[in-house]
């Protein structure tokens, strides 16, 4: 078995486009960790704590189809501000391994970049959101967008919102916004989710056996 104990007390965020298979690797991933003396948080984003998803709800209702790309900024920095005060900070002095399906860089590629109000601004906000707390590792699955939306429509028990329906060059944006961070900051490793589940998260385990 691959010594994996090498993970207590870090913190590794996982990123994709819509339907790239986050939800299926997170699960095998847990299933995977369990066999670890670890002590593990799963969390998720928007959500994770009560008001963040009350604010998750706002974010993604049917009627917010009007709102502005600032407000949906700020609600997604507030749901991370309330995440990390309620739950991450106390995971993080309590020394567990903290796994977030989606972080911050959602946030710097959906708003910053494909909504084109600027990665730096949203970084900004969320520096002031998370006391400029950062992951240890992020990991994102990367997929063709279109592949990608054929899952979610063929996934009758997957929640589908309001950011599934965007336009398929929306979608392109996304990946080629997540492309882009992964030039830019070390943390962020890319993996190929047009494998099979076990391939894909046999490549995480190989990227998480070296933080």
């Amino acid at each position: 078995m691959d010594n994996l104990n090498n993970l207590r007390g870090k913190a590794i965020s996982f990123e994709g486009g819509e339907g790239s298979g986050k939800g299926t690797l997170i699960k095998n991933l847990k299933e995977y960790l369990d066999n670890y003396d670890l002590d593990v948080l799963y969390t998720r984003e928007p959500g994770g704590s009560s008001i963040s998803e009350q604010i998750r709800e706002v974010i993604f209702h049917d009627n917010s189809n009007f709102m502005s790309n600032e407000t949906e900024a700020l609600l997604f920095a507030a749901a991370r501000a309330q995440l990390m005060h309620e739950v991450i900070y106390p995971a993080i002095k309590e020394g567990k391994t903290i796994i977030l399906d989606r972080f911050v860089d959602s946030s710097y590629v959906y708003q910053g970049h494909c909504r084109e109000l600027g990665i730096e601004n949203i970084k900004e906000i969320n520096k002031f959101a998370t006391k400029n707390w950062l992951p240890d590792k992020t990991i994102v699955l990367d997929i063709d967008p279109e592949i990608g939306l054929n899952r979610i429509h063929q996934n009758s028990n997957r929640e589908v919102n309001r950011l599934d329906l965007e336009t398929l060059s929306f979608h392109n944006s996304v990946r080629e916004g997540y492309n882009e961070l992964a030039k830019l900051e070390d943390r962020i490793e890319l993996v190929d989710a047009n494998q099979t589940p076990e391939a894909i998260l046999q490549d995480v385990i190989n990227i998480l056996k070296t933080i």
